[in-house]
């Protein structure tokens, strides 16, 4: 009777937080132990060093969106790649990634991107259902990549499950780079052949349009070798790494560049840390929540029952991949990764899938789940965005979709595409 509550509560529309908190209170009054049980939990996860990453790089990532910085990533990803067949399209999957992963939400990317990149590829001589596939395609691929939030908050659930071998952000940042350079490339690739079957002209090089777009970025190219190499040098922990780009970032496009105003700051801290807020609260109450499941021998119950339907890890990922897809569907990314994590982690090392693999697959069936229909997250965002039906945009993405499966499939299939740079 609690949990049917719980759930007509939740499709009502109580906050999620409020919801897990609750179920999590219910069980420990069942099994009566003490409900302080909850804020410790809570304290617990304020303790992490590595959580500080989290609101920095989330406002490292919206005052970027707030400057011209993208303007000037699209500006070079041109002239470094649009003389290339498939040049243009290349220069949208590459300048949306690589903001994605700053930002950590594809959605603000198909928002904040596509202003530029939807007209610069109509006039490029594109096709209306080609560059609006494109654009909310590659608006989801970033987030295996450096600083991607979500990869820091995989990494913080991770950590709370007691492992036998602990899973550090580093990691993750590192396995990260092969499966999702497999994901752009697939999408670089079927545009190149798109352009050879419609015999687009390519625009021819220039050095002089490279060397000045170049030097327009040369404060924030920097970034992310800042980033990466700092933490791969031994120089910094991450969590250095992101005070150290936030007050970088806050530098150049406040100070030096004036690109962002004191008011307006104001308003990017606002709108960042509201964000953060709201995975934080998620985030306490879930770790609450999973040490009840814990208690309650939740995860060994989901394992029994997997084992008896499954006899493999081939067979688990496949039922994996499937439940994230509908997952991603319905869920935000960092709800599921609070939430749905815990549960699987466990299971997923008893059937002698790597916790580091287990997180790339997780997040690239996750972003693929943002363009799955019906419910698709990006469908919707990008559908208010460019002002176009729904069913356009289905339409639009389905061939982006499938390429994105196979490749999803693969990194699955194959985890040392995730572990062999960590390894």
């Amino acid at each position: 009777m609690p949990t049917l509550l719980l759930f007509l509560v939740a499709l009502l529309g109580a906050p999620l937080f409020a919801v897990i908190a609750a179920s999590a209170l219910w069980g420990f009054h069942s099994s009566e132990l003490d409900l302080m049980i909850v804020p410790i939990e809570v304290l617990r996860l304020s303790e992490m060093p590595v959580l500080v990453a989290i609101p920095l790089f989330t406002f490292a990532g919206y005052l970027l969106g707030e400057s011209k910085a993208p303007q000037r990533l699209v500006r070079v990803t041109d002239a470094l790649f649009g003389w290339m067949p498939g040049g243009l399209a290349v220069v949208a999957i590459f300048a949306s990634s690589l903001f994605t992963a700053f930002t950590g939400a594809s959605g603000v990317t198909i928002v904040a991107l596509g202003a530029l990149l939807l007209p610069a590829l109509l006039q490029g001589g594109y096709s209306q259902r080609f560059s609006l596939g494109l654009v909310t395609t590659s608006g989801s691929l970033g987030l295996l990549f450096a600083p991607s939030l979500p990869l820091i908050l995989y990494a913080v659930v991770a950590q709370q499950q007691s492992l036998s071998e602990p899973v550090g952000v580093d990691q993750l940042f590192l396995a990260g780079i092969v499966p999702g350079l497999l994901m752009l490339l697939v999408l670089a690739a079927y545009s190149a052949i798109h352009d050879v079957r419609s015999e687009r002209r390519t625009k021819a090089f220039s050095w002089r349009e490279a060397g000045a777009a170049l030097w327009d970025a040369a404060l924030e190219i920097p970034l992310p070798f800042l980033v990466l190499g700092g933490i791969y040098s031994g120089w910094f922990v991450v969590s250095d790494a992101a005070a150290i780009t936030a007050a970088y970032v806050l530098l150049v496009e406040v100070v030096i560049r004036r690109e962002v105003s004191l008011r307006k700051l104001i308003s990017v801290i606002h709108e960042s840390m509201t964000l953060v807020g709201a995975i934080m609260i998620i985030l306490g109450a879930s770790l609450a929540s999973t040490n009840y499941m814990i208690d309650a021998e939740v995860p060994a119950m989901v394992f029994d029952f997997m084992k008896s339907q499954v006899d493999s890890a081939a067979g688990f990922m496949f039922w994996l991949l499937l439940f994230l897809l509908i997952l991603g569907m319905i869920l935000d990314i960092f709800s599921a990764l609070v939430i749905v994590v815990p549960m699987v982690l466990p299971v997923a090392i008893e059937f002698g899938v790597h916790p580091v693999h287990l997180g790339i697959v997780f997040l690239a069936a996750m972003q693929l789940g943002y363009l799955t229909p019906p419910v698709g997250m990006n469908l919707f965002i990008a559908s208010f965005r460019f002002n176009q039906p729904i069913l356009t945009l289905v339409r639009a993405t389905v061939p982006f979709f499938l390429l994105l499966l196979v490749a999803v499939v693969v990194i699955a299939c194959f985890p040392q595409l995730s572990l062999w740079l960590g390894s």
